[in-house]
């Protein structure tokens, strides 16, 4: 085992306004039922003006705080895994300690980026530091405002991605049994440019004009390649997961998988075949929410007894870059 310590509690968030496809029908002139037919989506939420990606960590990481019956002072790290972050500089996570009412507490925060996977690369930064003793109580959050980066002209993204925000806290457990056993990651930046979003970093800058940044600002992606590089990349870090943990694919309880699409949850049902219904599917009324995605399963996996204590579950995602990740966790 590489990290023992035990989820003391889980909480997610979901912005108050909630986008129907019928209602995205209307958006995009088709009739009633194109959308969810076309994508597999019956509804998404979208957040509000008042909703930041901060704002809705703090939510999510108050509610498995309370969980955990822990107070926020007692954190020893807090560790963001936001797919985008809220603004370039400072980090996320400074942001949301300070609306955790613990900007003066001098807990060290940070982020870790990998797009769609940051919350599972966070949560592996935050399992090695409770490892090495340098921490004992870790908060892992992921939130991330999809809706705002949308293409007007593209109805697949437009129809496809949700806003929210999820959380977990962990406690060291050196005498327990509960912890990660194993993980495995790839990354394939050959596929660097199937999903990507230009501007906000140092790429397009000022100088090349207004429209240039705002082109830049709209999320772009070849669905197909993605689709197709993750579907080659997936057998293989399940199997070196599974070889790590020395288990197989039968002695796993649950599947935790990143909500891509409706035809990529598929993908990891057939993965896990026949007994597919371990693979959690909450796509219909959630849609992607890029890093939010995975904890967001994850905590209504254990909030509905899908996951229980004991269990062995594997977390499963794709990430643009093209990067897979299979991580094995007893709860």
């Amino acid at each position: 085992m590489l990290s023992r310590f035990r989820i003391a509690g889980a909480g997610a968030y979901k912005p108050r306004n909630a986008l129907t496809s019928r209602e995205m029908d209307d958006v995009h002139g088709c009739a009633a039922g194109w959308t969810e037919g076309e994508f597999g989506i019956a509804s998404r939420h979208v957040a509000g003006d008042a909703e930041t990606t901060s704002t809705m960590a703090a939510k999510a990481a108050k509610v498995a705080l309370a969980n955990a019956g822990w107070e926020g002072k007692s954190l020893d790290v807090i560790i963001g895994g936001c797919g985008v972050m809220e603004q370039p500089i400072p980090s996320t996570s400074a942001l949301v300690q300070d609306k955790l009412g613990l900007g003066a507490s001098g807990i060290p925060c940070f982020d870790v980026n990998q797009t769609c996977l940051s919350f599972v690369a966070a949560f592996d930064v935050a399992a090695m530091g409770l490892a090495i003793g340098r921490w004992k109580r870790a908060l892992v959050y992921a939130s991330d405002i999809a809706t705002v980066g949308l293409n007007p002209d593209d109805p697949k993204t437009r129809s496809i991605f949700g806003d929210g925000a999820a959380a977990i806290v962990i406690e060291a457990d050196e005498q327990g049994t509960s912890g990660l056993l194993s993980q495995s990651s790839v990354t394939m930046g050959a596929h660097n440019n199937l999903a990507q979003l230009r501007s906000g970093g140092t790429k397009l800058r000022v100088s090349e004009g207004y429209e240039a940044l705002v082109e830049g600002s709209y999320f772009e992606m070849d669905a197909f390649g993605i689709f197709k590089a993750a579907a080659k990349a997936l057998p293989g870090v399940i199997e070196q997961a599974l070889s790590g943990a020395n288990i197989t694919k039968d002695d796993l309880d649950c599947i935790i998988c990143h909500q891509a699409s409706a035809p990529g949850v598929e993908h990891v049902k057939r993965l896990f075949g026949p007994r597919d219904e371990r693979v959690v599917n909450i796509f219909a009324d959630h849609g992607n929410q890029i890093a939010a995605s995975i904890p967001t399963v994850l905590a209504h996996a254990l909030e509905t007894g899908a996951a229980k204590p004991g269990d062995t579950i594997m977390l499963l995602g794709t990430a643009a870059g093209i990067s897979a990740t299979a991580m094995v966790v007893r709860i």
